[in-house]
């Protein structure tokens, strides 16, 4: 599944006031990987920010003169997320935001991105998982482990890859943003460069066999009521569901 972790900053809130987006910043993961194709840009809002905006995001007015307007982004933005998964931190915030800014260049199609994208809100998940408890971003990175130590201000390219890295702690299994492959940096939708070196350690041929222990009918069914309950937060099947059903077509 093609998944983009996805954040931006505006000039304020609520969006009803006439409040834009400033920043957009998205990350892709595939196969619960980093790929290192990202999606960021800042943009001019015709509004001066409100201050108490500023000092969330530390993004001034001046800063943003001369930057484009989301009309020069708008089509190279839609593709990016385009039938995506989106993995939003408090979803109907930068949704709302999305689609107004889609519904003032007149892309009433656009304006509406449940159309082209399935939602997962990892705030809904967090909240379902830790009731009771905060679940702001960051304490879910210290919840979690996960290092924030460069978040002084909000940011939504580094907020959107700090998300991933909550995101796939949250949900288990892979854990490392480690990318996928190599590929070469660019502004807008571009690619990072990294690659990861690894090390076979081989297990000696006469070894203790390890000891296999089978799913009971109780495991079982927790683990089919996790995946509904994933399935629902999401809007889609789990990934274990979907590889599960893949293979059934192919036996």
């Amino acid at each position: 599944m093609r998944s983009v972790v996805l954040d931006t900053e505006t000039t304020g809130m609520p969006v009803t006031d006439g409040h834009r987006i400033i920043e957009i910043g998205c990350v892709e993961l595939m196969g619960r990987r980093l790929t290192g194709r990202h999606f960021h840009v800042y943009l001019q809002p015709d509004r001066e920010s409100d201050e108490g905006a500023i000092g969330v995001h530390g993004i001034t007015n001046e800063f943003l003169v001369g930057k484009p307007r989301f009309a020069e982004v708008a089509d190279e933005f839609f593709e990016f997320i385009q039938g995506a998964q989106l993995i939003i931190h408090n979803a109907a915030f930068d949704v709302g935001f999305i689609n107004n800014e889609f519904a003032l260049l007149g892309q009433q199609d656009r304006a509406d991105i449940t159309r082209h994208c399935s939602i997962l809100d990892t705030l809904m998940m967090a909240r379902e998982r830790h009731p009771g408890q905060r679940n702001s971003l960051d304490a879910l990175c210290k919840r979690y482990g996960v290092d924030n130590s460069g978040r002084e201000l909000h940011g939504a390219l580094l907020d959107s890859e700090i998300l991933a890295d909550v995101y796939l702690t949250m949900t288990g299994g892979q854990t490392s943003l480690s990318l996928a492959g190599n590929a070469s940096d660019g502004n807008g939708s571009g690619e990072g460069s990294g690659s990861q070196a690894s090390e076979i350690r081989r297990l000696p041929a006469d070894r203790q066999p390890a000891r296999i222990i089978r799913a009971s009918e109780s495991d079982l069914a927790e683990h089919l009521a996790r995946l509904e309950a994933i399935a629902k937060s999401a809007g889609a099947p789990a990934l274990w569901t979907q590889l599960a059903e893949a293979e059934s077509q192919r036996h």
